[in-house]
């Protein structure tokens, strides 16, 4: 989040109001999603509600790409950083659902 809404200022403004404020809402969603399920007894919808933030966050990313509102190694970056952040909640994901 800390990296990643400072790029979307810089969007043109044609897209600050569009594409950004997309992308900085489903960060806020994932976090959200996150946030609730480390407090609740019962962490999967929390965890669910995050991986569907996730997915569309990586849609707004490539689509962020493909109209040149971020350089290449900008989205890479992003990329990594959400393939990282899916990698961890996938694992929290299926050990919630053993229990």
């Amino acid at each position: 989040m800390a990296w990643l809404i400072p790029c979307t200022l810089k969007f043109p403004k044609s897209q600050r109001g569009v594409l950004a404020r997309q992308i900085q809402t489903e960060l806020f969603r994932l976090h959200e999603g996150l946030v609730m399920a480390g407090t609740s007894d019962v962490p999967l919808p929390g965890l669910q509600q995050a991986d569907r933030a996730l997915i569309r966050l990586r849609t707004y990313l490539r689509l962020s790409r493909d109209l040149q509102l971020l350089s290449v190694g900008q989205f890479e970056h992003a990329a990594r950083l959400a393939d990282e952040v899916g990698k961890l909640l996938g694992g929290w994901q299926k050990t919630t659902k053993g229990l």
